[in-house]
């Protein structure tokens, strides 16, 4: 009979990893909840362009400057919110987005107050700045934060949470944005004393839901702030994110991926910020536009089914570049049907395009930063400020429905998706370890 050894020395050790795996959880369990709360505040931006639209008597290409106001900041601030992670950390990184963000989302009363047009495109662009940050560091954390071979799974089981928050917004939107209708008085016949105050009023039924959105943004802020010495937590290695990471683009599988990310955001954001106005026409729906904003709540919800979908099939090892490339394919056949046709088949057809998005935006984010080790930053900035085609398709698109009406100006983002199934196919057939050869970036 064999005899007892020493006392076991890995117990300690195994109750650390067991306190660690629960603080990585509770930390999972928030980051989750930021999915949820950007996606809940930037759908409102869906039913903000008919309201606006009326209110201010703006083109599709005048009213799309919401959407272009609101992710140029992808643009602008995707690189320095890189560089404040290396110094600062993902965490306290998440809290300085969540403060900019709450201050975007105050700055709506003043806008409703003056009753201008360009107030609530620059409480668009600082609520902006906060999401990038917030997009910069969460991305990648949920990617990086457990097992590498299920970030894809993380990924997209965090994006569905971030489709709740866009399922649900549109009826909060409707109720309280659309509430009014979108037809203002007769300039023409109105004296503009009373125009004034008629936009004054209208304009404070949009600061409503901002400022509730703002509360909750403070409270998750306290909340980071106390997990922001979370253990488990990889720190970004100092001054490796910079302007010099604009070399990464010369490995293909990235700079693909950041094309894509490019044209999805600018696909979704068309469809979605045009949907109320493109329902509401005699030959779609012929519905009031309180009844299509609720309806845009089931694009965005169709995105959370196919996130739950698509989670599944990639939890059970469904190769994630096919998988991108049908739902692709999909969004296609989906768009230019409903463009193609009238009445409930066209409106139920652009509806359903959601179903196919759901996987696409988390795919290409993972499929692009894949196999980028300690640049992963890096790439993470680069996809992000590719998110600026949700400022540049959309007026594309806007321009197009001026000119030609709203179904044909649909084939501006079908194009889009096309170009993102052949990402899928290229991402499928390519081996990692060719795509990511060693690129000199510059300290």
């Amino acid at each position: 009979m064999a005899q007892p050894g020493p006392a076991p020395t890995f117990a300690p050790d195994a109750k650390q990893t067991s306190a660690a795996g629960a603080a990585t959880g509770v930390l999972v369990v928030f980051v989750v909840a930021l999915f949820f709360a950007w996606g809940f505040a930037t759908v409102m931006i869906d039913t903000l362009i008919p309201k606006l639209k009326g209110l201010f008597a703006l083109s599709y290409a005048q009213v799309m400057l919401t959407q272009f106001a609101f992710f140029i900041a992808y643009f602008i601030f995707s690189i320095p919110a890189g560089i404040l992670l290396s110094r600062i950390g993902y965490l306290r990184g998440i809290v300085v987005g969540l403060v900019v963000m709450a201050a975007g989302c105050l700055m709506f009363s003043p806008a409703a107050s003056a009753g201008v047009y360009w107030g609530f495109l620059v409480a668009l662009f600082v609520m902006a700045a906060g999401v990038t940050t917030l997009q910069v560091a969460a991305n990648p954390l949920i990617a990086i934060i457990g097992k590498p071979g299920a970030s894809a799974f993380r990924l997209n089981l965090a994006q569905t949470f971030n489709s709740l928050g866009t399922f649900i917004g549109p009826f909060v939107g409707a109720a309280i944005i659309l509430k009014g209708g979108v037809t203002p008085p007769d300039p023409a016949k109105t004296a503009p004393d009373v125009m004034a105050v008629y936009r004054v009023t209208e304009a404070h039924a949009v600061q409503a839901p901002f400022l509730g959105i703002a509360a909750g943004l403070v409270l998750l802020g306290v909340i980071f702030w106390f997990l922001r010495k979370s253990a488990g937590v990889p720190t970004p290695a100092k001054n490796e994110t910079s302007f010099a990471s604009f070399a990464l683009l010369a490995r293909p599988r990235l700079a693909f991926g950041a094309l894509c990310i490019f044209l999805y955001v600018g696909a979704e954001v068309s469809i979605g910020s045009l949907m109320v106005n493109y329902l509401s026409q005699p030959h779609v729906l012929a519905i009031s536009v309180q009844a299509a904003g609720k309806l845009v709540a089931f694009y965005w919800g169709g995105a959370m089914v196919g996130r739950l979908i698509g989670s599944l099939l990639l939890y059970l090892k469904a190769p994630a570049a096919r998988l991108l490339s049908l739902c692709a394919l999909g969004a296609i056949a989906l768009v230019v049907l409903s463009s193609m046709t009238s009445g409930s088949v066209a409106g139920y057809a652009i509806i359903a395009v959601g179903l196919v998005n759901s996987i696409m935006f988390p795919t290409i984010f993972t499929l692009g930063i894949e196999g980028m080790g300690d640049k992963t930053p890096q790439a993470s900035s680069l996809l992000c400020m590719a998110i600026v085609g949700g400022a540049i398709i959309p007026l594309i698109t806007g321009k197009a429905a001026d000119m030609v009406g709203l179904g044909l100006a649909l084939l501006v983002p079908a194009a889009c998706y096309l170009v993102i199934a052949a990402y899928g196919l290229y991402a499928h057939s390519r081996k990692l370890t060719d795509e990511n050869a060693p690129v000199a970036v510059a300290p």
